[in-house]
């Protein structure tokens, strides 16, 4: 009668041992045949969980953290964070962070290239500069040009001579698998006649195919040439940007106005360099347009009564191209409400040097 209770009893002793050497090994195995389960999904959301800060308004530009306040003196310690936030630098870069391209030349008109970034102040929007991000001497950016010759009756005169002037500039000036001209004509109406090509042949081509005749819109094609072609092409790393316009000044057709037409210039970041088509000896109200336009966008307006200072002109923009400063700036109280905001450049030491660069710009809407 006793020994039925002990073989019972080291049964039951046998069995609860399995099961706790079974619990244990269970125990054992599980985070190994769990944690696949666990990272398998995250592994399909990845890409989207990294592509999600590209959406919202990132943080100021050359800033690592991705912080609700970053700073440029406090960077990531988590490498997880710092690749998060890089997207978000990159896109933030054109709305903290004001670029021009601008010239410098003495009372003689001479260009001065050998300035430090020390040797400016910067007043954006009536306030100083918060910091001075990047400075150097541009001579050799890519550039986007855009050849706007007033094709309209009033023009006819000298039309082939500037024509052939137009050509040699692009000859002189395109960098082929460098940089990039197209060229439009207008009357009533833009006709591009050579797209975006950095072909001098085939822009050569364009400008030869240009035909005078009709009305003139050309504030028209300044704000066709900079909204539908500069601002929609392809900008790979910095660049200029800049558009000849070749006209008399006398819009007769347009259905922008010409601060409407200034104003797409900014946005695109064009300078525009004016060649008056007057050869009447005097200035006369298209003139002042034409001035107007080269000046609240950076560039210049020539006035070559005679035809042989047509090509001096052109020659001069190229100079120009190739003299020029490139810099980038944080503003102070910057505020992004597409506000209207004034630039004002200064060389500090030289009262007589004349900084030549846009009169302001639009600051992006959130």
């Amino acid at each position: 009668m006793v020994a039925v209770p002990m073989k019972f009893r080291v049964l039951l002793l046998l069995i609860a041992c399995i099961m706790l050497v079974a619990s244990a090994m269970g125990q054992t195995a599980q985070p190994a045949s769990s944690q696949p389960a666990q990272q398998s999904p995250p592994a399909k959301d990845q890409a989207p969980a990294e592509s999600k800060p590209a959406a919202p308004a990132p943080p100021t530009a050359g800033t690592a953290n991705p912080g609700p306040a970053p700073t440029l003196e406090n960077p990531p310690q988590d490498p997880d964070k710092a690749d998060e936030g890089e997207p978000v630098t990159t896109i933030k870069v054109p709305v903290n962070e004001v670029r021009v391209i601008f010239t410098v030349t003495d009372k003689h008109g001479r260009y001065i290239k050998d300035m430090k970034k020390n040797d400016f102040v910067v007043v954006d929007d009536r306030k100083p500069a918060v910091q001075i991000r990047s400075f150097r001497s541009e001579t050799d950016l890519p550039l986007q040009v855009g050849l706007l010759v007033d094709a309209s009756n009033s023009i006819r005169d000298r039309f082939k001579f500037e024509q052939e002037a137009a050509v040699e500039f692009l000859n002189a000036v395109i960098r082929p698998r460098y940089d990039q001209a197209f060229v439009v004509g207008f009357d009533v109406t833009p006709d591009v006649t050579q797209d975006f090509t950095d072909n001098t042949e085939l822009l050569s081509k364009g400008v030869r195919a240009l035909r005078p005749g009709g009305g003139t819109a050309m504030f028209d094609a300044l704000y066709y040439a900079c909204r539908d072609k500069l601002l929609k092409h392809e900008q790979n790393g910095p660049l200029r940007r800049a558009i000849i316009l070749l006209s008399d000044g006398d819009d007769n057709s347009s259905h922008v106005t010409r601060e409407e037409a200034i104003e797409m210039s900014q946005r695109a970041e064009v300078i525009v360099y004016t060649i008056s088509t007057n050869v009447s000896g005097m200035k006369g109200k298209g003139d002042k347009v034409l001035e107007r336009i080269a000046d609240a966008t950076g560039g210049r307006a020539f006035f070559p009564f005679q035809i042989r200072d047509v090509a001096d002109a052109f020659a001069s923009i190229q100079d120009e191209l190739r003299s020029q400063y490139a810099m980038s700036y944080k503003p102070a109280d910057f505020s992004a409400d597409g506000r209207y905001r004034t630039i004002e450049i200064t060389a500090l030491h030289e009262k007589s040097f004349r900084v030549r660069t846009r009169k302001g710009y639009y600051a992006p809407k959130p």
